[in-house]
């Protein structure tokens, strides 16, 4: 099955489904900047574009290029910036 999302007043969007691994969401994030809140521990991959990421417990933002991830532990919460449509892979872990 695959589940829709929208965040943000449409500004995120993204395709939901689940694998033997666990659930993930693929989708995009329009320009600016938005705080996202954990249940479980998740995996953000940048397929495209670039993320400014304020983890958990730090005060500087991260550049996140397209390529690379980064973690963020259950039950907290991250800010990310994007200057342009940036497509991501999220799991959940």
């Amino acid at each position: 099955m695959i589940t829709e999302n929208q965040y943000f007043d449409g500004n995120v969007k993204s395709l939901g489904y689940e694998t033997a691994e666990g659930k993930s969401t693929i989708g995009v994030i329009n320009p600016g900047e938005y705080t996202f809140g954990t249940a479980q521990k998740e995996i953000m991959h940048v397929i495209e574009g670039e993320l400014a990421a304020l983890l958990p417990d730090t005060t500087d933002w991260q550049s996140i290029k397209a390529g690379s991830n980064f973690e963020i532990p259950a039950n907290s919460s991250f800010k990310v910036k994007a200057t342009v449509q940036t497509a991501y892979l999220c799991q959940y872990r």
